[in-house]
């Protein structure tokens, strides 16, 4: 059942090295950040799969030290576009109507009043709206991975641009939002593993509003 693979993930505090996440189930779960929405389908923002243990362990020490880096197999990065541009915007058009049968009015009406309204914008709200954007991906990374049995940490305590010069990111116009290790976890090394997981009550968490 979903919520009880969701009650089973935690934030994994220590991965074991030795017991690397099968690549069929990285790929399902990189295909549902690819699968989840965004804004006006923009998509954007860039996923980087680090399996390179060289790029990882240049991550960790501008990422608090934080063991999960390097002892898991994989590292995903969410990279957010760092402005929208016109030009950005008229490749996801091009591809909508490659995709859906051709441009039409209203496709062409919709993307036209959406650039009217963001390229005014600075770089910095772009940019932020896109980061929000990375953030409903990396829910649904986290749900895959609960779904599939592999362990994660989405982490934001790293230095973006540090990791942005490891990665070469702001050549390819983008910035890092968030890191999120997929590995196995260790639980004779982990403080957090049999704790139980505690969140509000719904009575408190909830409103309802009929």
């Amino acid at each position: 059942m979903f919520l009880e693979k969701l009650n089973w993930r935690y934030a994994t505090k220590k991965m074991d090295p030795s017991k690397p996440v099968p690549e069929e189930a990285v790929a399902k779960i990189v295909e549902a950040v690819q699968m989840a929405p965004t804004s006006s389908g923009l998509q954007p923002y860039e996923l980087l799969v680090v399996r390179n243990t060289e790029k990882r362990a240049a991550i960790r020490p501008v990422a608090w030290d934080q063991a999960q880096i390097t002892d898991g197999s994989h590292l995903l990065v969410f990279a957010a576009w760092d402005n929208y541009s016109e030009a950005r915007i008229d490749a996801v058009v091009d591809q909508m109507a490659t995709e859906r049968g051709g441009m039409n009015d209203l496709l062409q009406g919709y993307y036209d009043r959406l650039k009217a309204m963001y390229l005014p914008r600075s770089d910095e709200e772009n940019y932020a709206h896109a980061a929000r954007q990375a953030y409903i991906g990396l829910g649904f990374a986290l749900a895959a991975a609960a779904e599939l049995g592999v362990d994660s940490t989405p982490m934001e305590g790293f230095d973006p641009e540090k990791v942005d010069e490891i990665l070469g990111l702001k050549e390819k116009g983008l910035r890092s939002v968030l890191l999120l290790p997929l590995g196995t976890r260790d639980e004779s090394g982990d403080w957090l593993v049999n704790l139980k997981k505690v969140r509000k009550p719904l009575s408190t968490f909830v409103t309802n509003i009929d």
